[in-house]
């Protein structure tokens, strides 16, 4: 068995009472005191997460622009300098090499950030196609990023800087934030549906970093947070997770992140005419929300029927801690995608009633 991977907090967890979990080869906390009591934290106060896992892939030369163009299925060149952008990569026939996010650092220069399990896939997929004048670098290795979400973020984080976070707007950045003495670009952007930045830093700084926002916020409320908030808050937001709503097999369409595809974008991207055909004929599957109506909690691989017939299987399902309902997402054939049809969800051998319900589930209330 090969040794997991660490983050460079690693050594922090304990202190704060971590319970560590494998997960995509990564030892990471799923939480440090209860999956609710870190949801609810970040819902309604703010809470931490150690997300340094996650992969960052520099892109830049003359051509890097154009050469993104053909990679990313949204439009780059609408990105402006110290701005973020949410998109896809694709195969040739419209399945999904993996979700990710751009960052414009400068003209000719760009940060990409992708999920951790696909860094090595993702940084081999992007060199196979490296065409021009670009060079492709793994910096993985030399980021560590902390994620701050909740309404009392910006509270929070501002206490550590001089510079002014409410500049920021969502989906932007600012490089060279001074935090605490620790220079580090802050991003308005997160995985939780709540407001929030996303910090990336130096490996060597993150600890301390991370104390310090710890006890900054700790009036406030503040807690460190796991794995098992980020997916039930990420989930009731209707935030796509690669490998379960998104996937080789899964296209950006299907996924319900059209928004992120542009198919009337002037440059030829890998898997455009696939999802175009998609989008003419119809997708045929479309994933959507769904409710149980009898007891049970639907479960990510659990089949969904219609009377005798499949009809799809659940990517993602939980008991909301939110909302105290058993929901599910789930990828249906796109003729039973319909808002309160009635379906059945497979449970450990019996079929249980369901409805397909309006996504997302949880919405924050902007300011």
């Amino acid at each position: 068995m090969s040794q997991l991977k660490r983050t460079p907090l690693f050594d922090v967890y304990k202190e704060y009472g971590a319970k560590t979990i494998d997960f995509g080869g990564w030892d990471l906390p799923v939480q440090f005191s209860s999956i609710k009591e870190e949801h609810e934290a970040v819902r309604t106060k703010a809470g931490l997460f150690d997300v340094s896992h996650m992969g960052e892939i520099e892109v830049k030369g003359p051509d890097s622009l154009s050469y993104l163009q053909k990679m990313m299925t949204n439009d780059v060149s609408r990105l402006k300098n110290a701005g973020a952008l949410y998109t896809a990569m694709c195969y040739e026939n419209g399945g999904t090499v993996d979700d990710l996010l751009v960052y414009k650092l400068k003209d000719e220069h760009y940060l990409l950030v992708v999920n951790a399990a696909n860094i090595d896939k993702d940084y081999d997929w992007l060199k196979q196609h490296e065409e021009g004048n670009v060079e492709v670098i793994n910096l993985s290795e030399q980021y560590a990023q902390l994620a701050l979400q909740g309404p009392l973020a910006e509270t929070v984080l501002q206490k550590l800087t001089s510079d002014d976070l409410s500049s920021i707007g969502f989906f932007k950045f600012q490089e060279n934030v001074d935090v605490n003495g620790k220079q580090a670009l802050v991003s308005r952007t997160g995985y939780t549906g709540e407001d929030g930045f996303e910090i990336y830093c130096k490996t060597e700084d993150a600890a301390a970093i991370w104390k310090d926002i710890l006890e900054a916020g700790k009036e406030d409320g503040v807690l460190p947070c796991g794995l098992g908030c980020r997916d039930t808050l990420r989930f009731e937001a209707n935030l796509a997770l690669y490998g379960q709503e998104l996937s080789a097999d899964i296209s950006p369409l299907e996924a319900g992140i059209g928004f992120a595809v542009k198919l009337n974008k002037e440059a030829d991207f890998i898997g455009k005419a696939a999802l175009e055909s998609q989008k003419e004929n119809g997708i045929p599957r479309k994933l959507v929300g769904i409710e149980m109506i009898e007891r049970g909690i639907p479960r990510h691989g659990y089949p969904v029927y219609k009377g005798d017939e499949k009809i799809g299987e659940v990517t993602t399902g939980t008991q909301s801690p939110t909302l105290k309902k058993n929901i599910g997402l789930a990828l249906l054939k796109t003729e039973h995608a319909v808002v309160n049809e009635e379906v059945e969800v497979e449970i450990r051998g019996k079929r249980v009633k369901a409805q397909v319900a309006a996504t997302p589930f949880y919405k924050r209330e902007k300011n």
